[in-house]
């Protein structure tokens, strides 16, 4: 008896405590008048939204800007972007500002259900008041947009919106930024960006199975939509290190003269979105993953590293006086080398040497695949252009392509089974020529 007495009191406290912590709903309120906020403070709002890539999550292909419905895959299915515009039906028009702040900061929907971590909430909640209302006033001056919601196919129980607050336990920090001491303002101005709005460390940190970020391997390193999201620590396999310089132009322009150019959802990141960041954010960016990935220490070997990268290269001469015999070696000239043949003596650039390449040189030939499948840039995106060579290649010419310059423009191992992952990340469109 005194058992059960004592079991039942544990479960009183357990639900009371559960009462008393479950989120209520907030009123609603009348769309507020775009006049009513100040332009600067929008403006702020826009950089904010753009910073975030809002728009790329929530806006469906061919559809209105912040309308939702794209379906993002997390691994255990697929969860829907919602509707953010300020449309009082089916978007966000009828959230408080309060409302706003608490999805934001706490991952809790106005109407009180717990928001799937699919929305970034655990970085979101670094932000600075001031931000975040900037957030709030920018999205609702933006154009209302009605659009009917979509069912997510998270399956049961995971979709079950109550047990986040048993992830929410585990995984979740609550709290803004809080900026380290013996760090520059400049360096903390970066962390804030990356580890808040920016939610870098989304795409670029391994996740347990349970869908959380591994904090103990932070920017580490990801799969990500068929891509490799690579590590921006020293991990990176990079020949020669990322500098706060390569950093800059990188997330500047798209592109890097010893790195290459921005692609996949990363293109969409710098061209939407940070493009629309004062220089200053980008410097603070660029000094914060510098110092992460160490490579002001590693500033004396830089020469060395990009020597040894380019010699790979060796392999020219051997085209050139017809010595080689690799069967990937007549596809590289024939689809590759119009651009990324140059001359030793000149600058590697994007369209110079593939030996510096991280799509060559990692251990995962994710990338290398997606960008041979997809290309780089097209109409209406600023950088350096590479067409697809879905059309012209089959599964088998590309990882005979794969297999050349893997040996002659690195010194790693060869990939392994190298057609079934063509094969898994070739577009349904795009038939096996």
């Amino acid at each position: 008896m005194l058992k059960r007495v004592l079991i039942a009191v544990v479960l009183a406290l357990l639900a009371g405590g559960l009462a008393l912590s479950w989120p209520r709903a907030l009123p609603t309120k009348p769309p507020p008048a775009a006049s009513s906020f100040a332009p600067a403070q929008v403006a702020l709002g826009a950089q904010l939204a753009a910073a975030g890539n809002c728009a790329g999550c929530h806006t469906v292909e061919g559809g209105q800007a912040f309308g939702g419905g794209l379906g993002l895959d997390t691994g255990f299915g697929l969860v829907y972007s919602t509707n953010i515009s300020p449309d009082p039906q089916t978007g966000i028009g009828n959230w408080s500002e309060a409302a706003f702040a608490r999805a934001m900061r706490e991952g809790v929907s106005r109407d009180g259900s717990q928001l799937l971590p699919a929305f970034p909430y655990t970085h979101f909640t670094k932000l600075t008041d001031v931000d975040t209302q900037a957030l709030y006033a920018f999205f609702m001056t933006r154009p209302p947009v009605t659009a009917v919601s979509r069912v997510n196919t998270i399956p049961f129980p995971l979709n079950v919106r109550p047990l986040q607050l048993g992830w929410k336990l585990l995984f979740f920090d609550r709290g803004s930024y809080q900026n380290v001491a013996s760090k520059s303002a400049l360096w903390n101005r970066g962390a804030y960006l990356a580890e808040g709005i920016a939610h870098c460390a989304a795409c670029h940190t391994p996740r347990n199975r349970l869908g959380a970020e591994q904090g103990d391997a932070a920017y580490a390193g990801a799969p990500f939509e068929g891509w490799l999201a690579p590590p921006l620590t020293a991990a990176n396999p990079a020949p020669v290190a990322w500098t706060q310089q390569d950093l800059y132009d990188y997330l500047r322009t798209g592109e890097s003269e010893r790195h290459g150019a921005a692609a996949g959802a990363m293109a969409s990141v710098v061209h939407s979105g940070l493009s629309k960041l004062p220089d200053a954010d980008i410097q603070a960016l660029a000094t914060y993953f510098a110092d992460l990935n160490g490579s002001a220490a590693r500033a004396g070997t830089a020469a060395d590293a990009q020597a040894l990268a380019l010699s790979m290269s060796d392999a020219r001469r051997l085209v050139d006086k017809g010595q080689e015999s690799e069967p990937g070696a007549n596809l590289y000239l024939a689809a590759c080398a119009s651009c990324h043949y140059s001359p030793i003596a000149k600058q590697p650039g994007v369209q110079g040497s593939l030996s510096l390449s991280t799509a060559i040189t990692s251990s995962d030939p994710s990338n290398f695949i997606q960008t041979v499948l997809n290309g780089v840039g097209g109409a209406g995106v600023p950088g350096p252009y590479m067409p697809s060579f879905a059309g012209a290649l089959t599964d088998q010419d590309i990882a005979l392509l794969g297999a050349y310059l893997r040996h002659t423009r690195s010194d790693q191992p060869p990939w392994t089974k190298l057609p079934a992952a063509i094969a898994a990340r070739r577009p349904p469109t795009a038939a096996t020529p």
